[in-house]
């Protein structure tokens, strides 16, 4: 297949991008390189570098080749960034996200797998989570994920547009050679491997009066060779099927304590701890059920276990700052 990934030089989208080279498809990669560099886009794969508010560039990217697909990944991901800061993210995440499906519709491209988020969700009613639970964000990141998954239900009733949505909990881990390397980075795991290098002198932990357990939040955490293994089921579901909609996570939670614990089984060192207030619109557990994607798809997550996670991440962080 050809592909055309946008943020293919991040964290997921490389990911992604490297698995689909390694099977023999072919992978144009649009990315602005705003959030990683040149160095992250994988050997293999062609570069566009441009922004995807430019549907000019977009148009002429998607006539240069008939691709099979498009997945997309390119979006900014702080929920409490976008707490503060809501209309980048509008702009950003859904606003150019319509400019991406104008261009398909123009160029006659009509198969998309989106990086959506559990953040759609909100604050859930139940757990595990459904992919029929109410939507209701508590953060404008969210909101900006979940208004695209709206946009894309128009599209595919009006148009017959074909879409996979992949809702994701909390991605985790590293393949060989490549890892997440956010800059600033913001994630749980790679902030508490800050801390076993000696890069940072201890971890931040929002909120303690949560509902849960230990008072602290509870996160489903997926190995993102997993998650990447997920989106080419989707791609290539989408062949017979118009409109796919699945949660891509562990189906097990673990709190923000449970998690140092681990890093700190895995390392072998002491992990220092700074309690702080909670954040806003941090909802206090999200946990997917993953049901509906393993029995339609097949798909099965192969490193679910924590410490195993934890042990790929920090064996690609160590490799990092060598």
């Amino acid at each position: 297949m050809k592909v055309l990934i946008t943020g293919g030089a991040g964290y997921i989208g490389g990911t992604v991008t490297r698995l689909l080279l390694s099977r023999g498809h072919k992978v144009t990669v649009y990315d602005n390189l705003c959030h990683s560099k040149l160095s992250a886009v994988a050997e293999g794969a062609e570069l566009v570098q441009g922004d995807l508010a430019d549907g000019e560039l977009l148009q002429k990217t998607l006539t240069s080749q008939r691709f099979d697909g498009v997945m997309h990944f390119a979006a900014l991901i702080e929920a409490g960034e976008s707490m503060q800061r809501p209309e980048i993210y509008f702009r950003n995440n859904t606003a150019s996200t319509l400019t991406l499906l104008e261009s398909m519709l123009a160029t006659g491209h009509d198969r998309l797998v989106f990086s959506s988020t559990a953040a759609c969700y909100g604050e859930p009613e139940k757990t595990p989570i459904l992919e029929d639970a109410k939507l209701q964000p508590t953060n404008a990141y969210g909101e900006s994920k979940l208004l695209v998954e709206q946009m894309l239900g128009w599209m595919n009733r009006v148009h017959g547009f074909r879409y996979a949505s992949l809702r994701y909990f909390n991605v985790a881990g590293a393949v060989e050679g490549y890892g997440e390397a956010h800059e600033p980075e913001s994630h749980l795991i790679p902030l508490i491997l800050d801390v076993a290098l000696g890069r940072r002198k201890s971890i931040k932990i929002f909120g303690q009066d949560y509902p849960t357990k230990d008072g602290t939040c509870v996160r489903d955490y997926i190995h993102v060779r997993d998650l990447a293994e997920a989106h080419l089921l989707a791609l290539s579901a989408l062949e017979s099927k118009s409109r796919l909609i699945y949660n891509i996570g562990n189906g097990q939670g673990f709190t923000v304590r449970e998690v140092i614990e681990s890093v700190q089984r895995v390392t072998g060192r002491p992990i220092a701890v700074e309690e702080c207030p909670r954040r806003a619109g941090d909802p206090a557990v999200l946990v997917a059920s993953s049901e509906k994607i393993k029995s339609e798809l097949g798909w099965k997550p192969e490193l679910a276990d924590l410490d195993v996670i934890i042990a790929s991440a920090w064996e690609w962080h160590q490799k990092r700052y060598a």
